[in-house]
């Protein structure tokens, strides 16, 4: 529980949705009747971006009528680009209470209340019955979760057989040590940054077998070097990744799962 406070104390900032609103206002957006896409430019603070998103997506192949678990869903732009893309219901939970109600608000001022919500809860304790979820997804929320064999057996818990479950986190690719601060940790304290070999071994221990992998290095390598290149150019838009967080500067990697009735089995595909 600790740990947990330390990582919601890391993220929250105390006015998030004031200066938002703000940064919407003096880009010129009318902030009671938003789109999405006026949010592009904050709501998705992993690597790789809204892109990163659709390759994710896409993998999944969630449809209209499902139930999906966003785990660590922070400001929710996975969340909404997901329900606009799939029709499925989305249910969202974070551990900061400031990203949950931030979230809420910006979804409302999206129109899109009507199919995602988003809560407070941790991804140790999912608030859901046993096999009640059609899919699940996190981005980016494995560097802040140490207890990963509970995390994936929680994951498993509520998914229905045959459901899928996709992650895209930060994986290191050799032993270069990790500098900090880094967006997701002021400190190796709350930083629990796992090899891709976990990534494969623990979700089959939990009851999954690998369906896909895939590896966004080359995306987030290539979009980064576009804004580090352009950034001479062009001041700062008024609704920035500066309003919530850096950029960190590791591998990216995905993978999907699918839940197996058969515990402990593990198919690479």
């Amino acid at each position: 529980m600790i740990t947990e406070e330390r990582v919601a104390k890391h993220y929250a900032q105390g006015k998030l949705e004031q200066a938002i609103l703000d940064a919407l206002r003096a880009s010129g957006k009318d902030i009671d009747h938003l789109h999405s896409s006026d949010l592009s430019g904050v709501d998705e603070f992993h690597l790789g971006w809204h892109l990163a998103t659709v390759e994710l997506a896409t993998d999944l192949e969630y449809s209209r009528g499902m139930h999906i678990l966003d785990i660590g869903s922070g400001l929710g732009g996975s969340s909404r680009y997901f329900f606009g893309e799939c029709g499925c219901s989305i249910t969202g939970i974070d551990l900061t209470e400031e990203y949950v109600a931030v979230a809420n608000a910006l979804t409302r001022r999206c129109g899109l209340s009507a199919g995602i919500n988003f809560q407070q809860g941790s991804a140790l304790a999912l608030p859901f019955d046993e096999a009640r979820l059609d899919g699940e997804f996190m981005i980016h929320i494995g560097m802040n979760i140490e207890d990963k064999t509970n995390l994936f057996s929680q994951v498993h818990r509520v998914l229905k057989i045959d459901a899928r479950f996709g992650v895209y986190d930060i994986m290191p690719v050799d032993d270069c040590p990790i500098w900090f601060p880094m967006p997701w940790t002021a400190s190796i304290e709350t930083s629990f940054v796992e090899s891709t070999h976990a990534y494969r071994s623990l979700p089959g221990n939990a009851g999954f077998i690998i369906e896909k992998k895939s590896d966004r290095r080359a995306l987030a390598l290539r979009l980064g070097r576009k804004i580090l290149e352009n950034a001479p150019k062009h001041d700062a838009p008024p609704l920035g990744m500066q309003a919530v967080i850096g950029l960190p500067r590791r591998k990216g990697s995905a993978m999907s799962w699918r839940r197996s009735s058969k515990a402990s089995s593990l198919r690479s595909q």
